[in-house]
């Protein structure tokens, strides 16, 4: 969770009240945040400011900055309104090149005109400039921002990427001159002050850097590292040209909202922004940044009571909505629809709305012990739970051992030691693995099961173990691009293949799921059941030792193939250090759902 630091004099100032220490924790806890610490007494010895180190919740971006604290406890007391956001006339434009496909496609960008900061106001900007990297933009892999002083550059902007040779500008904060290459070097020193040097790995493999280019060719930055020293804000800056990059277009879109909606207030027109035209050049789209249009979520009344135990007309749930910055106008019998600020992008369904109506009427008032109509709080486990913990009881009561290897395994572990061809089509690769040993997310449970037994292959032979686990496979047509199956291995290694003890087990398996076998399957049966059907095709099996296992769930319908059973070719085993005979058998567990 984050914690904020805001100066406890200028923070009270804003919410209008010097509170004592129990106070403001008392009002910390009915918000829903936490006071962490007050520094008074240890500042005071210091001669140092009296700070409050505030606890957030990781998805309040909002709460990210002294103003954006104080605002939302001055709605929640009903001492403030919630702020009216307004776009002026863009008076100039970004072009995202072709090039940036390459490493961060996507940008946004902004302009505060007529900004008039104090020294505690221009404090409260950089560092939650700093937060926000941290913290939604996952220390700038995901996303990164730039300020620069408007009346030092001039648009239209440019957003492209070069070759490190070809990028050369003097860096914030420097006074010589280097190119990218030189500037990866220099942050990589660990002698330097900034710590810039954690973010250097970001692009630093890449053939092309990024950079932001005005009109005259002058360098703005070099994202996610460095702004130009040409373009440096400082606390007499008046217009702000701020840009962002990165690899997400929608959080990228989520950090300027947020960091224009808290400094906004500073500007001549209060909480007026200038929006730049954001232009795409290799995929021809034009949209405006940022985007302020209205956002809105029907929530229903019934659900909100039967949530907190509660019987409160729309009325009073769009008043406690008020309280945290959300407007709610009922609509129809049951229906109310609630209008969504910009600074709440934590707002995704509407079980976060009756939160917040449980913030606003109090967590402390909510009736105890009434009993909740619409809500069930006993835990079930999942059918495909019931049915792997099936294949552990068979498995284990066949004398079989449990084993439970990572889920994540060598490209080669994966494909080349099983003597199988990576096609390209099923296994999810890990973009930036740390180590050659995970770079894959397994689409079988053998690689695991052969790493376990070769680690215990000293024991006494021998070694029966198996898994119920899950596999990944890549689906493009799905929204995530991948799906988990649930699949049961087990494995024979031993003196001798095993063959018969393995086709026993999985006897044994089929027994339990009440499934019988299917001696005539050839002959034209359409008995509810299993067989095996040779398969030569898996290089993984002995040549003419491989089969495929068929099922038929319902008498009458098509078989499937639900596994495979044989006995592992010897070079798969020596792949594996294994100077042994053995057999395998996997099966898709979610068949017998």
């Amino acid at each position: 969770m984050p914690t904020v630091s805001v100066p406890k004099k200028h923070f009270f100032e804003l919410l209008g009240k010097n509170y004592s220490t129990q106070e403001f924790d008392e009002l910390c806890f009915e918000f829903g945040i936490e006071l962490d610490e007050d520094t008074t007494e240890e500042a005071l010895k210091n001669n140092e400011e009296p700070e409050l180190k505030i606890e957030i919740g990781a998805n309040r971006y909002d709460l990210l900055c002294t103003e954006g604290i104080a605002q939302a406890l001055n709605e929640f007391l009903g001492k403030a309104q919630r702020p009216q956001y307004k776009l002026s006339q863009p008076t100039t434009k970004l072009f995202i090149e072709p090039s940036t496909e390459q490493i961060r496609p996507y940008a946004a960008a902004a302009i505060l005109r007529g900004v008039t900061f104090t020294e505690t106001s221009y404090q409260s900007f950089i560092d939650l400039q700093d937060k926000l990297h941290s913290n939604l933009c996952r220390n700038r892999s995901l996303v990164a921002m730039g300020t620069h002083d408007a009346d030092t550059i001039k648009g239209p902007f440019y957003y492209k990427a070069l070759p490190p040779k070809d990028i050369k500008f003097i860096p914030l904060n420097q006074s010589k001159e280097f190119d990218g290459a030189e500037l990866i070097q220099f942050y990589k020193q660990p002698d330097q002050k900034n710590n810039l040097g954690r973010f250097v790995h970001i692009i630093e493999d890449s053939p092309v850097f990024p950079v932001v280019i005005d009109s005259e060719n002058t360098i703005c930055s070099l994202p996610p590292l460095i702004n130009s020293e040409h373009s440096k804000i400082s606390m007499n800056t008046k217009n702000i040209f701020i840009e962002a990059t990165a690899t997400d277009k929608t959080k990228v879109e989520v950090v300027i909202n947020q960091i224009v909606a808290m400094f906004s207030r500073y500007c001549a027109e209060e909480f007026t922004v200038e929006p730049v035209e954001i232009v795409s050049e290799h995929n021809h789209q034009s949209r405006t940044t940022p985007d302020f249009s209205p956002k809105s979520m029907n929530v229903s009344t019934q659900y909100i009571n039967s949530c907190l135990g509660l019987e409160l007309s729309a009325g009073q749930i769009c008043d406690y909505l008020k309280k945290m910055s959300l407007y709610g106008q009922p609509e129809g019998k049951d229906v109310i629809k609630v209008d969504i600020p910009i600074t709440r992008s934590d707002i995704l369904h509407p079980c976060d709305i009756m939160e917040d109506a449980a913030i606003g009427y109090g967590y402390n008032k909510l009736p105890k012990g009434k009993k909740l109509s619409n809500a069930n709080f006993v835990a079930a486990a999942l059918p495909i739970n019931k049915v792997s913990d099936i294949f552990r009881q068979a498995s284990a009561q066949a004398s079989w051992l449990e084993v439970l290897p990572l889920t994540l395994c060598s490209h080669d572990e994966n494909y080349k030691f099983l003597r199988v061809e990576d096609d390209g089509t099923q296994a999810v690769k890990l973009a930036n693995p740390k180590t050659s040993e995970y770079q894959v997310v397994r689409t079988s449970l053998l690689p695991g099961i052969l790493k376990t037994v070769r680690e215990n292959r000293k024991h006494s032979l021998p070694i029966k173990v198996f898994e119920a686990g899950d596999v990944v496979y890549k689906n493009d047509k799905l929204e995530r691009k991948a799906y988990n199956e649930r699949h049961w291995g087990a494995i024979y290694v031993g003196k001798n293949s095993g063959f018969e003890i393995i086709q026993g087990l999985l006897g044994k398996i089929m027994q339990t799921f009440r499934t019988q076998w299917v001696a005539d399957y050839g002959k034209g049966s359409s008995t509810r059941g299993y067989w095996i059907e040779e398969d030569d095709s898996v290089a993984t099996f002995f040549p003419g030792r491989g089969a495929n296992v068929m099922f038929r769930s319902k008498e009458g319908e098509q078989p499937q193939k639900i596994g495979q059973l044989g006995i592992l070719h010897p070079e798969v085993m020596k792949n594996f250090d294994l100077p042994y005979a053995a057999s395998y058998v996997e099966l898709n567990a979610e068949v017998f759902l």
